[in-house]
C-alpha cells in the first residue's frame, strides 16, 4: 500500500485518526487515507454533538460504509468544539479528501493542558506509517 497518504504535518494514532493543531488549545480529527480506503465508499457520519465529552480510547463518532461501521476513537481529552457538517450532508468528502474537507470534529483540550506535550504523544508520519506497514 506505498500509495498511502501520510502528511508529515499531522499525529495519528494507532485507531487510524489524524490529528491537526488548528489552534492553541483546539485539533482537528478525522480519518487517515489507509482507512478510508479500507472502509471503501463511506456512506453516513455521525458526527458527535458540540460540547460533548471526549474520553482518549472512547468512540466519539461513527463512519459508516456499506462493507460495515467504524468507531472513531478520542485521540485526545477534551470537548468538541465544532463539527463539519459538510460530512454530514456529503459523507462521502472522508474518501475523497480525509486530510481536507473530510475532517469530522475539532476538540479542545482543558485549560492548564500542553497541547504540543499531547500531540507529542501521538505518533507521527513515520510511525504511523510503521504501523500500517507503509
Amino acid at each position: 500500500m506505498s500509495e498511502t497518504q501520510i502528511p508529515d504535518d499531522l499525529r495519528y494514532t494507532e485507531d487510524h485518526e489524524w490529528v491537526a493543531k488548528v489552534g492553541p488549545s483546539t485539533v482537528r480529527v478525522g480519518v487517515t487515507d489507509y482507512a478510508q480506503d479500507a472502509l471503501k465508499e463511506v456512506v453516513y457520519v455521525q458526527l458527535p454533538e458540540v460540547g460533548a465529552e471526549v474520553v482518549v480510547g472512547d468512540s466519539f463518532a461513527e463512519v459508516e460504509s456499506h462493507k460495515s461501521v467504524s468507531d472513531i476513537y478520542g485521540p485526545l481529552a477534551g470537548t468538541v468544539s465544532a463539527v463539519n457538517d459538510a460530512v454530514d450532508a456529503s459523507p462521502e468528502l472522508v474518501n475523497s479528501e480525509p486530510y481536507g474537507q473530510g475532517w469530522l470534529a475539532e476538540i479542545t483540550v482543558a485549560d492548564g493542558v500542553d497541547l504540543d506535550e499531547v500531540l507529542a504523544g501521538l505518533l507521527d508520519a513515520a510511525g504511523y506509517a510503521a504501523v500500517i506497514g507503509d
